[in-house]
């Protein structure tokens, strides 16, 4: 007879996904109105994104420089810091199973702190795959750390450059 924990095998990916398709009681955080899903959505999965917030130097049609968005990078964890994707540019977030959702922002707030990036609500514009994120319909990006565009720094002679600017938040997923 084997000692062994008969589902020793799961993946965690695995339980990601038996736990979106289990009812859930998560409670959305308290955030501005403009910011909230709409009624007839539910939260089901809550992540802690950690990466960069990547800028590039480019010219303004005034002939001033500025610090251009040009895509996040980031990896995607759980609670107990186990990976479950990674998000980059559309903006889009892909699941470890390649499951994706692409956004786009409805909604916009300068959040509690000015030295971080805005709380977002993004709509679904795209998904793919049949995993973690084929059901999202809102996104919300909350509990913004940092992330924000260089104050100096973009001039004629660093044209082009980019930087790569350290942030985490959540993001939140609504179905």
């Amino acid at each position: 007879m084997s000692n062994r924990w008969p589902f020793a095998s799961i993946t965690p990916i695995a339980i990601l996904v038996a736990a979106c398709a289990t009812p859930d009681t998560r409670t959305p955080p308290s955030v501005p109105s403009a910011l909230q899903a709409p009624a007839g959505t539910a939260l089901y999965l809550e992540t802690h994104a950690t990466g960069v917030q990547i800028y590039e130097c480019s010219r303004k049609p005034d002939a001033t420089y500025e610090w251009s968005f040009k895509a996040p990078e980031a990896t995607l964890a759980d609670g107990a810091g186990r990976r479950l994707g990674k998000h980059y540019a559309g903006p889009t977030w892909e699941a470890n199973d390649g499951s994706t959702v692409v956004g786009e922002v409805k909604a916009r707030d300068a959040g509690p702190t000015a030295t971080a990036i805005p709380w977002l609500l993004l709509a679904a514009k795209h998904n793919s795959g049949a995993g973690a994120f084929s059901g999202v319909k809102y996104v919300q990006r909350v509990a913004t750390v940092g992330g924000v565009a260089p104050a100096t720094g973009c001039t004629a002679s660093t044209l082009g450059q980019q930087a790569r600017v350290p942030y985490s938040a959540a993001y939140l997923f609504y179905r």
